[in-house]
């Protein structure tokens, strides 16, 4: 059976939305001519921001494919827009392998260009829908708890996995590939103890943004300016927050699946491990194809409420702007103090997940046959205390 909810306004958000616990497009005509590569330039400045490159197209934090490197905000915006010093990408890359810097290794001592090759429903603005694609058929992490929002690494100066690693230089105009693929997330002034908020990380860009008024203002979490290359996927995860997704420049497809399918979706921690969703491995992740997909259209002005819990998958068209708002639909106590980035599990979350550990340990202590057998117990009394009806 498909969910259904019709486009709203912002102002009547809560109303008609909130309450539904169901993603929904909303207009906000934001920006829309405004933040051209060339005015982010000059109202961004050229401060250093911490950024994830990669030379492949999907970018997976499983496998952790890209690695962090640091650039000014002008020069990030211009290379996300532009490509590499205009190179032509249907050119060939024959020199590559000469330019690649011997200190630019990528995941496992291999450089970034060798991984390369090893590895009807919501409605939407003004009709269009954000379609239910059914069933598959053959078609930064500071805390690796039970959940992490996007797996952001703690360390934005580490290279892949979050290890220590020694900053590289590009060789002009690109560090790996001229094809390489760049992904901004921007964050606090401090990670580690402040966090990322549109007004104090880029004022003068945050005056032409009007934050969405979808939640109260004691509520109000983080505000994350996101920038990225064309043809850009990100890894399929869930947030613990509430958020907004405000597109400003470029379209994106974002693929969504309900938190009730996460048991299709082979997670580690907060990640789906099936990175391709469009032609996945069913002979590896068989019980993928359970999955029911709602895809969306964004454009330009458009504004994806995400609810906690549902799962993403964000393509980007081509060169795109937006800012993600992030807010608590739970009580500020629990959730860590600490978490700079809002990606921990809520903290009785955390604690469920610690004593099933201890569960685990209990279960082991009897034989195969028996473990299984318990196990199976605890599943059903699991499902039977916890587990809502089917949406």
């Amino acid at each position: 059976e498909l969910r259904s909810t019709c486009h709203v306004p912002c102002h009547s958000f809560r109303l008609s939305v909130l309450s539904s616990f169901s993603p929904s497009v909303l207009t906000s005509g934001q920006c829309l001519s405004l933040w051209t590569p060339e005015y982010l330039c000059e109202k961004g400045g050229s401060k250093d921001v911490s950024v994830h490159v990669s030379t492949e197209d999907r970018m997976d934090f499983v496998s952790k494919n890209f690695a962090y490197r640091t650039l000014p905000f002008d020069e990030l915006v211009k290379r996300a827009a532009y490509g590499c010093g205009g190179a032509d990408p249907s050119e060939p890359d024959a020199e590559e392998t000469e330019k690649q810097p011997e200190g630019a290794q990528g995941i496992e001592g291999t450089t970034m260009a060798e991984g390369a090759k090893g590895s009807e429903g919501f409605m939407g603005v003004e009709g269009m829908k954000l379609s239910a694609r059914g069933q598959v058929d053959d078609s930064q992490s500071p805390s690796m708890q039970a959940g992490s929002a996007e797996g952001e690494s703690a360390n934005p100066g580490s290279g892949p996995g979050g290890t220590p690693s020694q900053e590289v230089p590009p060789l002009a105009p690109f560090f790996f590939s001229r094809h390489e693929k760049y992904y901004l997330r921007a964050l606090g002034k401090d990670p580690r103890k402040s966090i990322a908020d549109l007004p104090q990380d880029f004022p003068e860009l945050a005056q032409d943004f009007e934050m969405p008024q979808l939640f109260d203002k004691e509520e109000y979490f983080s505000s994350v300016l996101r920038i990225g290359s064309p043809n850009l996927h990100l890894w399929t995860h869930y947030d613990v927050l509430d958020n907004a997704l405000a597109q400003i420049r470029g379209t994106k497809r974002v693929i969504l699946f309900s938190p009730q399918d996460v048991e299709y979706l082979y997670m580690s921690g907060d990640k789906s491990q099936v990175v391709d969703i469009d032609n996945p491995d069913l002979t590896k992740y068989p019980l993928f194809a359970k999955a029911e997909q709602y895809e969306c259209q964004l454009e330009p002005g458009d504004v994806l409420y995400i609810p906690a819990l549902w799962l993403h998958n964000v393509v980007a068209d081509d060169f795109s702007v937006a800012v993600n708002v992030f807010w608590r639909q739970l009580p500020k106590e629990m959730f860590d103090a600490k978490d700079t980035y809002g990606n921990r599990d809520p903290i009785p979350a955390q604690r469920a997940f610690q004593q099933l550990g201890n569960l685990l340990k209990h279960l082991d202590a009897l034989p195969p046959d028996h473990k299984d057998f318990f196990a199976r117990r605890v599943a059903l009394k699991l499902q039977e205390a916890a587990y809502l009806p089917k949406m």
